[in-house]
Parts: structure tokens; sequence; C-alpha cells
């Protein structure tokens, strides 16, 4: 009798457990940070609190832009992720590339998710103002108009309550500190509200 409850135990314990792919660029890997620092590192030891059996992979890569999200999330499949927070597309910004070239390379990797049966999060960017009206507007679209279109839960702006504040960002006015990363992962954590 033990032993079919240790391995109904088991199986219940197997389906219950979730993996979290934060499929990024630099933002996500916590550029000139620790590991532990970045905020997927935050999110997982917040969420290992009530969900013991959670696990967060860091897939940020510094300088990555959407055009490598598909053949990233190919090497990632592996791990078998159920949810997906897609947060690329600022690098495409900073670099000028065409709005409708990032619109559709994030859709790429959106539809390969989803045909793996991963449930995507679509985290916003947005550019600075330097850049543009034209340009900043069409590209701060990108990520509502990808999220109505697929149905998928939307973070506004990933660096919200982040981004412009000396204190919370590295001497380069672009990368969060230890500091912003905390407050990115409660951004994203409230997206995952009812999905764990």
């Amino acid at each position: 009798m033990r032993f079919f409850t240790l391995v109904f135990c088991l199986i219940s314990f197997q389906a219950h457990s979730r993996t979290i792919l934060v499929l990024g660029d630099s933002l996500t890997e916590g550029y000139r940070l620790g590991k532990e620092e970045a905020y997927a590192a935050v999110m997982e030891r917040e969420l290992k609190k009530p969900h013991p059996d959670i696990k967060v992979i860091n897939g940020g890569v510094s300088g990555s832009t959407s055009a490598s999200a598909p053949k990233r999330l190919d090497w990632y499949l592996k791990a078998k992720p159920d949810i997906m927070i897609l947060a690329l597309g600022a690098n495409d910004g900073l670099r000028g590339i065409k709005v409708e070239e990032t619109k559709k390379n994030l859709e790429n990797v959106i539809v390969k998710a989803k045909d793996q049966g991963i449930k995507v999060i679509m985290a916003g960017m947005r550019m600075p103002p330097n850049y543009g009206k034209e340009y900043r507007e069409s590209f701060d679209k990108i990520f509502p108009d990808l999220a109505k279109k697929h149905s998928l839960k939307l973070i506004p702006f990933l660096l919200q309550d982040v981004a412009g504040k000396p204190k919370l960002n590295l001497p380069d006015g672009i990368h969060p500190n230890p500091e912003g990363h905390k407050i990115m992962a409660k951004t994203v954590m409230k997206s995952l509200d009812g999905e764990l």
C-alpha cells in the first residue's frame, strides 16, 4: 500500500511541476550582474516559496535580436518549458531594424512555441524619445498587436518603474542593476497569476 501511495505522490508531484523559459537579451541575462541577481533567478526564488517544484530558465543572451528567437527556442525545447516569457525586441529597436521584420520574427517564435503547447506571455518594450516619434510609436505597437492577435497575456513594459531611474540602473543608463531586476521580477510575476 505504501508503495502505491509513494508512486501516486511522485506522479502528482511531476504533474504539477512547471518550467518557465524567459527568452530574452541582455536585460534578461543580467548584464554585468551575477546570475543570481538577474530577474529570472529572483523570480525562481520567490516562486519556489508557493511552488517548490518550479524552475525558471534564464534564456537571455546579450546582444540578441528577435531574428535569433526561433533557433534559440529549438535549443530550449529539450527542457520542455510550460510557459515562455518572450522578452526580445529591444536590440532590434536600438539598431533601427524595420518594425515589420521584428514583428515577423517575434510572430514566428510565438507560433513555434504555441505549436509545442507552450503558453506564451509577451513582454513589451519601448524605445527612447530620441528615436523619432514615427518609429517609436510603430515599434511600441508591435507587442500589444501580437498579444491581441495571438491571445497572449501582455506585460505592457518589461522595464516599468525601472527605465530612466538612475538608482535602478547601471552607469550606462540602459541595463538595470540588482535593485532594478527585483522590480522587473515583480512585474513579470504579476503576469503569471493564474498560470501556475
